[in-house]
Order: C-alpha cells, then structure tokens, then sequence
C-alpha cells in the first residue's frame, strides 16, 4: 500500500514538475519574442509630419557636429540628455559644465581631424609626386600638363580668364567654373598661393592638373564649410586669355 501510494505521489509530482518546466519554458520563449521586438528598430513613418521634422532636426544636429570632427558619441546618452530637457527632469550634468564638457570635446574632435587631414595630404602627394608626368616645384606645388598652348604667358599682374574644377583628395567637389558654364576672370595675385605659382608657369591654351599642398591653398583654416583646415586640394585648370 505504501509502495502504491508513493509511486501515486511519485507520478503527480513528476508530472506537475514536467508541466511546470513546460509552462516555464514557454514562458520563457515568449520573454525572447518580446525581447527581440524591443531590439529592433522602429519603423518611422514619415508620412507623419512630426516624425519627419524630429527626423530632420536629428539629422542635421548630427551633421554639423560630425562635420567638426566628433566620432565617438555614446547616442543612448545623447538621446538621454535631450529627452531630459525636453521633459524638463532634473539634468545629471549641470549646464554650464556640460558646455565646458562639449567645447572642450569638439576641440580636441576638431585638431584630431585636421591632423588626419593633412597627414592624408602629405601622404597622397608622396605617392603622387612619383606618378608618370607630375612635376613638382621647390615649393611643393605638383601639377601635370594635360593639353599644352603656345599662346601668352602671365605674370603676377595680369588678369586672366580660366576654366576650372576643384575637388578634395577624396574626389569631393567642391568648387566648378566648367559646372557653371561660365569661366572666371581674376588677378594672378588675387588667389591662393597654388594658383598665383602654377599660372606664372602656363601659356595661353595650357590645361593641367594641379596637386596643390595646405600651405599653398587655404591652410590651416579652410574655406567655407567645403574645404576643411589642412586640405590638399586638386583642380583642373585651363588658362584661356591673358587679360
């Protein structure tokens, strides 16, 4: 009787307990489902007016502070921060620290780009100066002759009309006379030191490429949002009058 009656007792606990893993198991299948839906990423619909203004006001703000240089921002802190002062919470980081904070920050991001930029610059006029046709100038300037001319030769206060492209070592456009459909009529002393050198070097009809280093283009600031501090830049270059 005894032995029935534990074999009896033996099977509904074995039995409750199996019940039990299935029941946690299932349970527990059902935490991952949920889980996985919370990990992945809202779909925005952007047929809603404030979603696409949040949206757009998000991408610009990561824009502008990419373009000077920051690269390793914590985003669920920076969601934080501006989820806080939206909803008016109590911040964990006073305001006038966090602007010492960020200046700071964007500072240090700012001098790490431009070092990057103008080793990238030094580095791609090493192996440029080594390729077939480029010549390069005691003061740095490299330039290839694409098509030569036989006409007049300027000097540093001529005036003269040209046809040009610009572009980054990356190949980004930056600047386009040939775009525009208009060419350009400046004084040979009236831009940057590249130009002022190559066009004392070019006839009338002369088209080249010019390589032309940081310290001889717009240095250690940059130009406008286009060109940044440091920059390298390239342009194609036609001399069509002496003016």
């Amino acid at each position: 009787m005894r032995t029935l009656i534990f074999i009896l007792t033996f099977t509904i606990s074995t039995s409750i307990l199996a019940q039990s893993k299935k029941e946690m198991q299932t349970e527990i299948e059902k935490l991952k489902s949920e889980i996985t839906e919370l990990k992945k990423p809202r779909v925005l619909d952007m047929n809603d007016p404030m979603v696409k203004i949040s949206y757009s006001l998000g991408t610009l703000m990561a824009s502008n502070v990419k373009a000077q240089g920051a690269d390793s921002l914590d985003l669920e802190a920076l969601s934080a921060g501006l989820k806080d002062v939206l909803e008016g919470k109590t911040l964990l980081v006073d305001q006038n620290e966090a602007m010492g904070l960020v200046q700071n920050y964007m500072q240090q991001a700012m001098m790490r780009k431009a070092e990057k930029a103008k080793e990238a610059g030094q580095q791609f006029l090493a192996d440029n100066k080594t390729k077939e046709g480029v010549i390069t100038t005691a003061s740095g300037l490299q330039y290839k002759v694409l098509q030569q001319g036989s006409g007049k030769q300027p000097t540093a206060q001529d005036r003269v009309t040209v046809h040009y492209a610009g572009t980054l070592i990356d190949g980004t456009p930056f600047d386009s006379s040939i775009k525009r459909g208009q060419p350009a009529t400046f004084g040979v002393n009236g831009v940057i030191r590249g130009w002022t050198e190559a066009l004392q070097l070019m006839k009338e009809g002369d088209k080249w490429m010019l390589y032309i280093p940081y310290d001889l283009a717009y240095g250690e600031r940059g130009s406008g949002a286009q060109i940044p501090p440091y920059s390298t830049l390239l342009f194609e270059i036609e001399l069509i009058k002496v003016n």
